[in-house]
C-alpha cells in the first residue's frame, strides 16, 4: 500500500511535540511573585508584568526565570521558559533532605539551609519554599537573614543549593571511598551525642 508523500515527515513532527510535552509535564512549576510595571510614554503610561517563576521535575532538579511581557500569562509563560534552560541537579541525602548546613547571598539576601531529621518538612518562607517544594525537598529548616526581596531570595537560596556537595564528590576530591567518609560521619555524630548527653 503506497503512502502519501510527506506523512512520514508530519509523523516525526506530531512524535517531537510529543516527546516535549511529556518531557514539561515531569516539571512542576510555581509562580513565586508578580510586578506590575510602568513605562510614562507621550501618551501616558503603558503598563507590564515582570513574573518570577520556579519550576522543578520534584526529583533533585530545579530552576528559575525571569520574564516581562505586556499581559501576564505571556510574562509567566517567558519566565518558565527561562527556567527551564537554566536548570540544576542538587544531590538529597535519602532523596529528602541536604547533606549539610549551608548558607548562601545574592546582594543583600542572605540566608542559611539545615539539614533538618524526616518529618521536620519544609519549614521556609515563600520564595523558599517554592524552590524547595519544586525540587522534590521534604525536609529542611530555612532562614532569611537579609532581604525579603524575592528575586534576592531566590537567587540566594540557589547560590546555597550550589554550594552544597554530596560525599560522594567529597570522597572524590580527597581520594577517599564514600563508606570510609561516611564512618568518620557517623562517628562524629556519636562523640557528639556523648557530649550533649554529659
Amino acid at each position: 500500500m503506497a503512502r502519501e508523500p510527506g506523512t512520514g515527515g508530519r509523523s516525526n513532527r506530531e512524535r517531537r511535540g510529543n516527546e516535549r510535552e511529556e518531557r514539561d509535564s515531569e516539571f512542576v512549576d510555581k509562580l513565586v511573585h508578580i510586578n506590575r510595571v510602568a513605562k510614562v510614554v507621550k501618551g501616558g503610561r503603558r503598563f507590564g508584568f515582570a513574573a518570577l517563576v520556579v519550576v522543578g521535575d520534584q526529583k533533585g532538579r530545579v530552576g528559575f526565570g525571569h520574564g516581562k511581557a505586556r499581559e501576564v500569562p505571556e510574562a509567566i509563560r517567558k519566565a518558565t521558559e527561562a527556567a527551564k534552560r537554566g536548570l540544576i541537579r542538587v544531590s538529597l541525602r535519602e532523596g529528602r533532605t541536604l547533606h549539610h548546613d549551608v548558607n548562601g547571598r545574592h546582594g543583600a539576601g542572605r540566608v542559611v539551609l539545615r539539614a533538618a531529621p524526616q518529618g521536620t518538612g519544609i519549614i521556609a518562607g515563600g520564595p523558599m519554599r517554592a524552590v524547595f517544594e519544586t525540587l522534590g525537598m521534604q525536609d529542611v529548616v530555612a532562614k532569611s537573614l537579609g532581604s525579603s526581596n524575592p528575586y534576592n531570595l531566590v537567587r540566594a537560596t540557589f547560590d546555597a543549593l550550589k554550594n552544597e556537595d554530596s560525599p560522594r564528590a567529597v570522597a572524590a576530591r580527597r581520594g577517599l571511598k564514600v563508606s570510609a567518609l561516611q564512618a568518620r560521619r557517623r562517628d562524629a555524630d556519636m562523640a557528639d551525642g556523648a557530649g550533649a548527653d554529659a
